[in-house]
């Protein structure tokens, strides 16, 4: 296939191809490889309060759950919006800007939004993603069952993702939007009127 070839053919796909996203369930993402891909959400801990001891208890206890399940993928994402791209904006700005008054509101957007990172400092969120191919259900949520024992028994805070997790965390990744109360199962479902 040429490349103009490729090209026309990449065009024609649709944004759920494009992202290799088949269909959100009530407990995975499905998708067009012929995966399914189950996430866990890892509640964070604020290490920076725990002993050294505490710490390497920590890290051991991952070190287990590593050895126990080999297949394991792990992702770190942000779950509040990031404000870096605004805050360079604005320092660019404030180098710019002559007007003495501007330049003082430029600031004070400045600290506001350095504020708002401050309190949004532990807004990330851990996952853990597991990769079914060709799995039975029944085998599949025997095994899900067992990773899930596995992490609580080791000490993690956590939960199997359901539809609006995964659609939250697709939201996020991909429009880094964290804000959006209900996410939409298709582009431009919330314009839609029924019975018109």
């Amino acid at each position: 296939m040429s490349k103009a070839e490729k090209k026309n053919v990449k065009q024609k796909q649709y944004t759920r191809q494009l992202i290799n996203t088949k269909a959100v369930t009530d407990h995975s993402l499905e998708t067009f490889r012929g995966d399914e891909l189950v996430y866990f959400i890892i509640k964070p801990t604020n290490i920076s309060v725990l002993s050294e001891a505490s710490i390497s208890a920590r890290i051991y206890a991952l070190m287990t759950v590593l050895k126990g399940v080999a297949e394991l993928e792990f992702l770190c994402s942000n779950s509040r919006e990031n404000f870096e791209d605004n805050k360079e904006f604005l320092k660019s700005r404030m180098e710019q800007e002559n007007n003495p008054a501007v330049h003082r509101l430029l600031e004070h957007d400045q600290t506001h939004l350095d504020r708002i990172q401050v309190q949004m400092a532990t807004a990330r969120e851990f996952l853990v993603v597991i990769r079914l191919r060709n799995e039975k259900e029944n085998e599949a949520l025997s095994y899900l069952s067992r990773i899930e024992k596995t992490l609580r028994d080791q000490g993690f805070s956590t939960k199997r993702a359901d539809k609006e997790d995964i659609r939250r965390l697709l939201a996020i990744y991909f429009e880094q939007n964290v804000t959006t109360e209900k996410f939409e199962d298709f582009d431009g479902e919330r314009w839609m009127i029924l019975n018109e």
